[in-house]
């Protein structure tokens, strides 16, 4: 039997992180946790490291006591330590599971030292587009998807050149809002926004899916990832979350990949391919599951989208204005600062005050990031923003 492969897990004490560190506690002849990773949660990523004894720990930040620690192995602190852990020679994986983007350089960091990635962390590919593809074909890495969608369209295609696709249909819950009149939206709270029906995930990834940003963002992930047209990528709402993507083929035959819910099973499939290994998860029951529904998307009503498809087709610095400035609305409306629907007029705003531009390096990404972000403060709580207004 071979030895098993070491994985480093960014982001470590997050609901993607967990549910890797399950995957690899099933197959333990296969992975092993070397590295782990998280952001201020100095507490939890003890508990982990105590758990796991890996080669070493990383915060992005220096707590302020490391009183109560109980690990007594290499701790190391900041941002810059958790991209050298991604570009650790001694590690063939490593799943990105940071949230935003700040797992960009973590991303261009383990391609550029030929990982194999699994990347949950959707942002870096979005915001990074041509730089991380340049720096997974200079360095040889593996980009794997960790998303359910993509990793549905990965097994779909079985190898083969997406030349032989006429189109893929990714599919949506639709979000706790599915059968919300637009009219109602100024009453959501977070709280509200948090009650995904199918999907258990972090608060940023639960607001982004009841805005359908994080729908958006997958359709640019699609783009990127396969060399698709974004004319040639659909999406349709699938309540049950059973289907998780189609990809129907040039002579019309269409191919989908179901499941129950869980991530476990992409995650596996991220660490693993292109292996499909035993699990211990759910087995799939037709009969169980029921009739499966498909509806059109909302899109008028969840403007989030189309604001998004639309950075994504306009390319270069868009998408990264979009996903900043969508991660400070989402923490303003969490925060209770920012309602509903002065999520995608915020957005909208800040789009408008900064026109897509050429991508000319992660610094010049960085300065944007930054930009975007200044603006999008600068406007949380204005009147224009609270109320839905989406006039520049």
């Amino acid at each position: 039997m071979s030895e098993a492969r070491r994985v480093a897990v960014l982001g470590a004490t997050g609901s993607i992180g967990g549910s890797t560190l399950n995957v690899i506690s099933r197959h333990p002849e296969r992975f092993g946790a070397a590295v782990l990773t998280a952001g201020r949660r100095a507490a939890a990523l003890d508990r982990l490291a105590m758990r796991w004894n890996p080669d070493y720990v990383v915060l992005s930040e220096v707590p302020e006591s490391t009183a109560g620690q109980g690990w007594q192995g290499d701790w190391r602190y900041g941002t810059e330590a958790i991209a050298l852990a991604a570009a650790d020679p001694t590690i063939p994986i490593v799943m990105n599971a940071l949230v935003g983007f700040a797992g960009l350089e973590s991303t261009l960091a383990a391609l550029a030292a030929g990982k194999q990635l699994a990347l949950a962390n959707k942002e870096s590919l979005v915001v990074g587009g041509e730089l991380v593809l340049a720096a997974a074909a200079r360095g040889g890495g593996d980009l794997i998807p960790v998303d359910s969608e993509h990793s549905a369209i990965l097994q779909c295609l079985g190898g083969r050149h997406t030349s032989d696709v006429h189109r893929v249909i990714l599919t949506a819950s639709g979000g706790p809002f599915r059968e919300w009149p637009a009219s109602r939206f100024s009453t959501i709270r977070p709280e509200d926004a948090l009650a995904h029906p199918t999907w258990s995930m972090g608060d940023k990834i639960t607001v982004d899916s009841a805005t359908l940003a994080n729908k958006a963002l997958e359709v640019i992930e699609a783009h990127l990832l396969f060399g698709l047209e974004f004319d040639r990528i659909d999406v349709v709402v699938h309540p049950a979350s059973i289907v998780h993507s189609l990809v129907e083929f040039n002579d019309g035959s269409t191919v989908s990949q179901l499941g129950h819910p869980t991530m476990e099973v992409p995650i596996q499939y991220a660490l693993s391919a292109p292996e499909h290994l035993p699990n211990e998860f759910r087995s799939f029951d037709p009969v169980d599951a029921g009739p499966l529904e498909f509806e059109r998307l909302r899109r008028e009503d969840f403007p989030m989208f189309e604001l998004g498809v639309e950075a994504g087709r306009s390319g270069g610095t868009a998408p990264g204005v979009y996903n900043a400035a969508n991660e400070v609305a989402v923490r303003a409306f969490l925060e209770e600062r920012l309602d509903f629907p002065g999520i995608p007029a915020l957005v909208e705003r800040v789009l408008s005050s900064m026109p897509a531009a050429p991508v000319e390096s992660l610094e010049h990404l960085v300065e944007i990031d930054a930009e975007a972000r200044s603006r999008a403060h600068d406007r949380v709580g204005t009147p224009l923003a609270t109320r839905g207004d989406s006039t520049p």
